[in-house]
């Protein structure tokens, strides 16, 4: 037999020892155990569901009405003009797998519902790190749409809500919105935790807003710690020039409660008198001077600012449960919160959140007590022109002037 060096012949093979039956059971069993550890980790896509986030919203935007907005609270022609107005502004892009329409529906999947990163996973069919992706994303964008369409009130014109008004048109010309402070929820590390529980107990953060009488967000500040009363949020507001508070001129003012002191421009209402409109209800209700007279129409005026939180927190979970986000993160998602309400509000003046809240005597109490600062003191010259104000309604009414 001829071969090279690799070749083996019959001589050169040695006999196999004989296996035994006890070891050809090992190897059985060994063979057994390694096919079952096998088939344990065997890879397959865990999201399997049958319909792609895409898909998922593609059937929602052309099914039923009801079904986008119990999904995003909003009407769908809201829902895609939003989607357009992102791609058109070049504030966001589709993606190889993620179009423009589903990073909106998860951003807005997470703030009117405030569904957790695994909620999410399984309804759009995605890693929790590309939810998480995405409503970063969006929530940038909604920053940017924020600076577009939260916008300071036109101090050159009487509101048309005022004009219309019988009850208002003779006495607040001069008008031009309402201003409140509200506490959103925050979640907060313990080590930084009192600083930002308020009255209540819980943690939050005091959210400096004004509104125009149209329910829009004029003016948005976010981030305070919930411990600060109104008075010291304002006045951070008004030293600090890159926010551009909208400080209404000489003749104008805004509406504002007595958490706030009568500076010129804010407008308060008389102190030790009934005030909420929830006081002049039922037998009795009616205002008997002309102190308890301002303070009724002056409450029913300032209701709006009352009105559109209630609106702002109807509309989005995540305000009254925030997920633990850096409080930047947080007070961004307040002020995008309100881009998106106010772009609801021009989008659709029928909304079915809006509407229930649109009625003027909608009861909206005060969700907080207002506590004063006792270090600001109320400017004569605003004092002067609520007593002129409440004169001029006593003398309407028949009732005792101010002396």
């Amino acid at each position: 037999m001829e071969g090279g060096s690799n070749s083996v012949s019959n001589e050169q093979v040695q006999p196999v020892e004989q296996v035994s039956g006890d070891d050809i059971n090992i190897l059985v069993a060994w063979l057994y155990l390694a096919t079952m550890e096998k088939s344990l980790h065997t890879r397959e896509p865990i999201r399997d569901g049958q319909l792609s986030g895409g898909e998922w919203i593609r059937e929602i935007v052309h099914g039923h009405s009801d079904r986008i907005y119990e999904a995003f609270r909003m009407e769908r022609h809201v829902f895609l003009n939003l989607c357009d107005l992102m791609r058109a502004r070049g504030w966001l892009k589709d993606s190889r797998f993620v179009q423009i329409d589903e990073q909106v529906g998860i951003f807005l999947s997470v703030v009117t519902h405030n569904n957790s990163n695994r909620d999410l996973c399984e309804r759009f069919q995605h890693s929790g790190e590309t939810i998480s992706k995405y409503f970063n994303k969006v929530l940038k964008a909604m920053i940017k749409l924020s600076k577009e369409i939260i916008k300071p009130p036109s101090f050159d014109v009487i509101p048309q809500e005022i004009l219309i008004d019988p009850s208002h048109k003779r006495y607040f010309k001069g008008c031009v919105g309402a201003m409140d402070g509200t506490h959103i929820d925050a979640t907060v590390p313990v080590s930084q935790q009192i600083p930002f529980r308020g009255r209540s107990g819980r943690t939050t953060q005091n959210v400096l807003c004004i509104c125009s009488f149209d329910m829009k967000f004029t003016f948005v500040y976010a981030g305070w710690e919930g411990s600060a009363n109104d008075c010291r949020v304002l006045s951070a507001a008004l030293e600090n020039l890159q926010l551009q508070f909208p400080r209404p001129p000489p003749g104008k003012y805004y509406v504002v409660d007595l958490g706030y002191a009568a500076l010129p421009g804010f407008l308060t209402p008389f102190r030790g008198d009934r005030y909420h409109l929830s006081e002049y209800r039922g037998n009795g209700g009616r205002p008997r001077t002309a102190r308890e007279l301002f303070n009724k129409k002056h409450s029913s005026l300032r209701n709006v600012i009352e009105r559109s939180f209630g609106a702002l927190k109807n509309r989005f979970t995540i305000l009254r449960q925030m997920p633990p986000f850096t409080i930047r993160k947080q007070a961004f998602v307040v002020i995008a919160c309100c881009a998106l309400h106010n772009y609801i509000r021009d989008q659709d003046a029928m909304d079915r959140n809006f509407s229930l809240y649109g009625d003027p005597e909608y009861p909206c109490g005060p969700t907080e007590l207002e506590v004063a600062d006792d270090t600001m003191h109320d400017a004569p010259g605003i004092n002067m022109l609520r007593t002129r104000i409440a004169n001029k309604m006593a003398r309407d009414h028949n009732m005792p002037e101010i002396s």
